[in-house]
């Protein structure tokens, strides 16, 4: 099979085309053929020596893929040779055929291609985990979702609908902004153009918003607080502005504010299940039919130019989910 190599640390020019065997399935894994992947910023992370794959873990990039079920382990008793499927991965992603333990694996959804169904795994997990379950978001909350443009920030925007809450957004460009409020968002503020918190006031009458889903990190941690509302929770989920930052941590006892922070990928298949059972409880039902989440597909290219889909992220300018396909 042909599989994705980070050949060296650095540019997506490290990107380089392999020849792999076809993996075969441990007693609780299937095996993949792989017509879809996710392209996450993590990948860029990995690819950059920043990132390194949890113990065990596949080496070849890549945390989500959808396509078709090609082999079982003999104690799955849930997937057959066929199936359409998506799974969350640690690793893999990057290949004509993956393998992933059954417990990480959803059904595609009815009416959804291989290529659609790649933007759900990695972003659902990821947004469901941190909004709904660490983040307790409640029907008629407002919730902030910095990055909104981007295939996390938009399923964010998405879940907080199906969810019943408000949304509202930041991002970097007229375009974006626009693009989030075509997917859902109550409001978008452009941060390069208004202070995020002084707008987050504005809009909600000096109450602040009631959860924050937020990719930046240290930069972000007191501007959060300020934007929070009373018994408001903010969720880290990446640190795309720096690990450190200062905190003022009366305003935050004032608040009676919580923040958390979480990472996904080194959890265990029996930690990543759990999150499979609620969202194939609380989501999958929804999106088969007309529901607020749906695929936003920035671009898609073959998985031999893995190199060209990093340069689009890395670009900054994509709306959506990048995804190679087989």
């Amino acid at each position: 099979m042909t599989v994705i190599e980070i050949s060296s640390f650095g540019s997506p020019s490290v990107l380089k085309p392999a020849e792999r065997p076809i993996p075969e399935p441990a007693e609780n894994e299937i095996v993949i053929r792989v017509q879809a992947a996710g392209v996450a910023r993590a990948d860029l992370h990995q690819r950059q020596g920043n990132y390194p794959p949890p113990p065990g873990a596949s080496e070849i990039p890549g945390l989500d893929a959808a396509g078709i079920v090609h082999a079982v382990g003999s104690a799955v008793t849930n997937w057959r040779v066929g199936d359409r499927v998506c799974a969350i991965l640690a690793g893999g992603g990057y290949a004509e055929f993956c393998a992933v333990p059954a417990r990480q694996v959803l059904p595609v959804p009815d009416g959804w291609s291989a290529a659609e169904a790649a933007t759900l795994p990695e972003n659902l997990f990821t947004v469901y985990d941190n909004l709904i379950t660490r983040g307790s978001l409640k029907r008629g909350e407002r919730v902030l979702v910095h990055g909104g443009a981007s295939g996390v920030g938009s399923i964010a925007v998405m879940l907080s609908r199906l969810w019943g809450a408000i949304p509202i957004v930041t991002a970097g460009t007229a375009q974006k902004c626009t693009a989030c409020l075509k997917v859902g968002a109550e409001h978008a503020i452009n941060y390069k153009q208004s202070d995020f918190v002084a707008e987050i006031h504005r809009l909600t009458d000096g109450a602040g918003v009631d959860v924050i889903l937020d990719m930046v990190g240290g930069a972000y941690l007191q501007r959060n607080v300020n934007a929070l509302a009373m018994e408001g929770r903010i969720s880290i989920i990446a640190i795309q502005g720096g690990r450190e930052g200062t905190l003022d941590v009366g305003k935050l006892m004032g608040k009676r504010g919580r923040i958390g922070g979480s990472t996904l990928r080194a959890r265990t298949p029996e930690q990543k299940g759990l999150i499979a059972d609620l969202l194939l409880r609380d989501v999958w039902p929804h999106l088969p039919v007309k529901s607020p989440i749906r695929p936003l597909i920035d671009s898609t290219f073959p998985l031999r130019d893995a190199r060209l889909a990093h340069e689009r992220l890395e670009s900054g300018e994509h709306i959506g989910k990048v995804v190679l396909v087989a």
